[in-house]
C-alpha cells in the first residue's frame, strides 16, 4: 500500500511538505476567470503550466476548461515575456473574440518581472486589443499562497478593474461566494431569489462548468457573471464576502473603491452559518425571511435531531482550504462531533484564531495547525484514530492504510464525479452534506458489528 511506510513518530520540518493540502495560485485564478461571461483565463507562462492547471480543473469539474498561455520558451525566460503577451492577446480577440481576457502570471513570469500592466497598455496601442475588449489581470505567483490565494487575487482584480460608481444606488446585494462549486454557487442565488432579494454574484461557474449537453459546444457557455453585472457591483447597496481567505480581499476592496459596505461572513455551511447568511440579505433588503425558507431550515433542523445518535462523539479529521475546514467545522459542532484534527495548506493566521475560538471550549484536546501537510494529519491519526476523515481525493490513501471512513470534501475531488452538482452550502446543502457523513458512517457499522448485532436498521 502507498503508505504503509507512513511511521507515527512526528518530527518537527520547518521547509518540506510532504503530500501538500493545497495547490498552486494560478489554479484558483483560472477557476475565477471562468466565473465571468465571455471571458478567457490566460496563463502568461509556459504551456507545461497552462496545461496543468487546465487538466487539474478538467478533473475536477469533468467539463472541458478553456485557458490560452503566452507559450514561454528559452528565449522569454531570459528576455522577458513581453512579445508572447502582446501576440496572444493578438490571436486570442483575433480567433476567439472574447469579450474580456483575465491574465494570471505564473512562477516563471513572476520571477522575470513582467509588468503586465504596461504589457497590455502597449498591446492595446499596437491595436493587439481591439476597441470595447478588456483585459484585467491577477499577480498569482506559485511559490506563495495557495489556489486560494490565487482565486482571491483575481476577484479582488475583477473588482480594481471593472467595478463602478455612478452615484445610483441599484437595490441588489453583491455576493462574493467563495472558492465553491457550481452547485454551491446556484444554491446561493435560489436561497437569495427565495428570500426575495437581487444579488450580484462573481464569479459564478454556475451553468460554465456543469452546463447541460445540448449538442453543440458553446466555446463560453451562457454562464457566468456578465462584465455589466460586475461594473454595477459599485453602485449595489452592499456586499456579501463569504470566506476570509478567498473573499473579504475582495469585499474590502469594493468597499474602498466604491463605498459600498461590506459584510465578512463564512460559508454558509450548516445552520448558523446559513441563518447569518439569510439574515445579512434580509437586512441589507429590508424584507421578512419568507415561510418556504423557514420550512427548509426546520427540515435541517429536524434531520439533526433525527439521527443525532449517529453523530455524537465521533472523532473527526478534516483538512481542505481554510473557509472550508473553518465552516465544515461548524457544522460537526452542531452534530456533537468532535473535530479533533483540523489542517489547512493554506498559510494565514485567521485560521487558527478561528478554529481555536470554535474548538477550545468543545474539544481541547483538538489539534489545529495552518501551512500544514497530509502526511503530518496521517501521523496523528496513526498515534490517536478518528472515526471518519473528511478531505478532497488527496485523503483516500489514508482512508484505506488506516481503514478509516471517508468523505470526499472540498477541492479536488478527482476519482469521483457528480460532486458539481450537489450543493453543500445553505440548508439544503446541508442536508446532502449530512446524507454523505451518515453513509459511510453506517456502512462501517454493517461492516464491523458482530454478526449477532447486524440489523435491518442499525
Amino acid at each position: 500500500m502507498m503508505l504503509d511506510g507512513t511511521t507515527a513518530e512526528v518530527a518537527n520540518r520547518s521547509a518540506l511538505r510532504i503530500n501538500p493540502a493545497k495547490t498552486c495560485q494560478p489554479i484558483g485564478a483560472m477557476y475565477a476567470s471562468l466565473g465571468i461571461q465571455g471571458c478567457m483565463p490566460h496563463s502568461h507562462g509556459s504551456q507545461g503550466c497552462c496545461a496543468y492547471h487546465r487538466s487539474h480543473l478538467t478533473r475536477h469539474f469533468k467539463e472541458p476548461v478553456m485557458a490560452t498561455t503566452s507559450s514561454f520558451t528559452e528565449g522569454a525566460s531570459v528576455f522577458g515575456g513581453m512579445a508572447n503577451l502582446n501576440q496572444a492577446l493578438k490571436n486570442i480577440f483575433t480567433i476567439y473574440n472574447p469579450d474580456i481576457v483575465a491574465v494570471h502570471t505564473t512562477c516563471l513570469s513572476e520571477v522575470i518581472g513582467d509588468d503586465i500592466p504596461s504589457i497590455v497598455a502597449k498591446a492595446r496601442e499596437s491595436g493587439a486589443v481591439p476597441e470595447g475588449k478588456i483585459v484585467i489581470h491577477a499577480n498569482t505567483p506559485s511559490f506563495v499562497g495557495s489556489h486560494v490565494t490565487g482565486f482571491a487575487n483575481m476577484v479582488s482584480a475583477m473588482v480594481n478593474y471593472l467595478s463602478e460608481s455612478t452615484g445610483e444606488t441599484k437595490n441588489q446585494i453583491n455576493v462574493l461566494p467563495g472558492y465553491v462549486e457550481p452547485a454551491d454557487m446556484r444554491e446561493l442565488k435560489r436561497l437569495a431569489a427565495a428570500v426575495g432579494v437581487d444579488i450580484v454574484m462573481f464569479p459564478d461557474t454556475s451553468g460554465v462548468l456543469d452546463g447541460p449537453l445540448t449538442g453543440e459546444y458553446e466555446l463560453f457557455p451562457r454562464g457566468g457573471a456578465t462584465v455589466e453585472q460586475i461594473k454595477s457591483s459599485g453602485d449595489n447597496i452592499a456586499t456579501l464576502g463569504l470566506g476570509h481567505f478567498a473573499s473579504h480581499i475582495a469585499a474590502a476592496t469594493l468597499e474602498s473603491k466604491c463605498n459600498v459596505p461590506a459584510a465578512f461572513l463564512e460559508l454558509p455551511i450548516g445552520v448558523t452559518a446559513t441563518d447569518r447568511f439569510v439574515d445579512a440579505l434580509r437586512s441589507y433588503a429590508d424584507v421578512e425571511v419568507p415561510e418556504a425558507v423557514e420550512n427548509e431550515r426546520g427540515r435541517l433542523v429536524d434531520l439533526m435531531s433525527d439521527l443525532h445518535q449517529y453523530f455524537h462523539g465521533k472523532r473527526v479529521a478534516v483538512s481542505g482550504d481554510p473557509d472550508h475546514v473553518i465552516a465544515l467545522t461548524q457544522l460537526l459542532l452542531e452534530l456533537e462531533m468532535k473535530p479533533v484534527y483540523a489542517i489547512t495548506g493554506s498559510t494565514g493566521n485567521q485560521f487558527e484564531k478561528r478554529m481555536h475560538e470554535l474548538l477550545d471550549g468543545p474539544v481541547p484536546e483538538a489539534k489545529i495547525k495552518q501551512n500544514a501537510d497530509l502526511f503530518e494529519l496521517h501521523q496523528w491519526m496513526k498515534n490517536e484514530p478518528v472515526d471518519l476523515l473528511i478531505t478532497n481525493t488527496y485523503g483516500k490513501h489514508i482512508a484505506r492504510t488506516e481503514d478509516v471512513p471517508f468523505v470526499r470534501f472540498g477541492f479536488p475531488i478527482l476519482d469521483r464525479a457528480a460532486h458539481r452538482y450537489y450543493p453543500t452550502l445553505g440548508y439544503a446543502g446541508a442536508i446532502n452534506l449530512i446524507n454523505q457523513i451518515l453513509n459511510v458512517i453506517l456502512d462501517r457499522k454493517d461492516r464491523d458489528c458482530p454478526e449477532a448485532w447486524y440489523e435491518l436498521v442499525q
